[in-house]
């Protein structure tokens, strides 16, 4: 293994940012000190005027692999996650079949050990009958991140809204669960009627029929169900102002029970986006309205809301009902062509979440100190990951190397999804991703990429 020191780099971990060098061996961070005089061959990489962040840690994307490999795989979107500064990933169980069985949760594992350029992990999945099957995962709290219960309509039978099978699940599970959270009864109470208003539907109607009522009274229903049993919770993006009251910031992070996360599309789109991008930014929960928007960044920034995700969720265009036109950029179809309900609901996103936020940084809406914090170290913090997240002598060297004074413009060019689009097409991000290590291994650099070592298994501290 090559090992690698990082010149008068600006490191920036656990709230400070300062110059120093850091010296990669063996896969991990050996040393980190003001200048370095290695007593081992090293690749030497001048940092000078760049950042070095760890890498960050996604709790929640939808890698399509197995059975929906047409619109994503593992192999395409952790490259993707990587090119992007992204370095670990948590991925849903709603791929075909759903993971319902120890035996399918650990052929994912398999797939992921051969392809992935990333770190993995991998939920087990819930349906109305497999409480017993899921709750055999408490044998393997160590080396899986959590059970994943679909509160909310998805695919697959994964909807769980039978209130004794939850009830067994929070009762008994000893492993985080994570949930997404909207009212199946109340979604479809909105569409009926809004179906009668107006006969076509359109994407600007998507946030009144998944509107803040119908994640309000889920996540709380989750909460009960936590609070009852004193279960580790963790509720999956939060969309609205009306849930923000559920959560708190009264306790360090590694002293909560619960805690929520929040993902880069509802921090930059609003529902105003709609009459431009229509389907493209269609996604479960929806994007609603601007004041949403405000609530969620002040929650963020104020410790109500514990980590940064994605929710990464690619989709062809062919089936979110757009095109490209002449020029190769994205027309979203006329509302009049009824494209909205036969559209599917997902954004590809895990190649610019760290971009997004830098530009936040730039803007001056969030420090890039608390983008560290809540794209890693919460992360890992959250869900109890060994030896990750941090820039920290012995720790698994798993860094991005950031530039923040240049750009980067998303193409269809340079996107790497499977897919081959994405919502911030055209955006001008204010910094680039420079260089990613995985497990100390310079997987991407200046453009060039190493693919010869694969990403590991997460490891919990459980």
């Amino acid at each position: 293994m090559q090992n690698y020191l990082i010149k008068n780099i600006m490191v920036v971990n656990e709230g400070v940012s300062a110059i120093r060098d850091v010296l990669i061996k063996s896969g991990r961070i050996e040393k980190i000190d003001r200048s370095i005089q290695p007593d081992i061959l090293v690749t030497e990489i001048n940092g000078e005027g760049l950042h070095l962040l760890p890498g960050a840690i996604d709790d929640q994307v939808h890698f399509r692999e197995p059975g929906l490999t047409h619109k994503a795989t593992i192999y395409t979107e952790s490259k993707a996650a990587v090119a992007g500064g992204v370095t670990s990933f948590m991925e849903m169980p709603n791929t075909m079949p759903p993971v319902f069985t120890q035996e399918l949760l650990e052929e994912k594992y398999t797939i992921a050990s051969n392809s992935a350029l990333a770190n993995y992990s991998f939920y087990m999945g819930t349906s109305n009958d497999n409480a017993a099957e899921a709750l055999k995962t408490n044998s393997r709290k160590k080396d899986i991140c959590g059970i994943k219960i679909f509160m909310g309509s998805s695919t697959g039978g994964l909807l769980v809204d039978n209130y004794l099978t939850l009830d067994k699940i929070f009762q008994e599970s000893e492993l985080l669960i994570a949930t997404h959270c909207e009212d199946e009864k109340i979604i479809k109470a909105n569409l009926e009627r809004l179906k009668k208003e107006k006969g076509v539907l359109e994407p600007a109607d998507h946030p009144l029929i998944r509107d803040e009522h119908g994640c309000f009274e889920s996540s709380l229903a989750a909460i009960q169900f936590a609070q009852k049993y004193n279960t580790r919770l963790h509720i999956l993006h939060i969309s609205t102002e009306k849930e923000l009251a559920l959560f708190s910031n009264m306790k360090p992070l590694g002293q909560k029970n619960i805690t929520a996360e929040v993902c880069v599309h509802h921090l930059h789109f609003t529902s105003n986006d709609y009459a431009q991008l229509g389907n493209l930014i269609k996604c479960n929960p929806a994007i609603k309205a601007p004041h949403n928007r405000e609530a969620l960044w002040q929650a963020l920034l104020d410790d109500r809301l514990d980590v940064i995700a994605t929710d990464h969720a690619p989709h062809t265009l062919e089936e979110k009902h757009v095109s490209r036109n002449a020029a190769g950029l994205l027309t979203p179809v006329p509302a009049e062509a009824g494209s909205y309900e036969k559209s599917h609901a997902g954004l590809p996103l895990v190649q610019h979440s760290l971009l997004l936020m830098l530009h936040y940084v730039k803007e001056g809406r969030i420090s890039l100190e608390k983008v560290v914090e809540k794209m890693s170290h919460a992360v890992a913090t959250c869900y109890q990951i060994a030896d990750r997240g941090y820039i920290r002598e012995g720790y698994k060297a798993d860094l991005v190397i950031v530039n923040m004074n240049t750009t980067t413009t998303a193409t269809k060019e340079n996107i790497l999804y499977k897919c081959g689009w994405s919502p911030l097409e055209q955006f001008n991000f204010p910094a680039a991703i420079t260089h990613t290590f995985v497990n100390g291994n310079l997987v991407y650099g200046n453009g060039q990429w190493n693919e010869s070592n694969k990403g590991e298994r997460l490891l919990f501290n459980r």
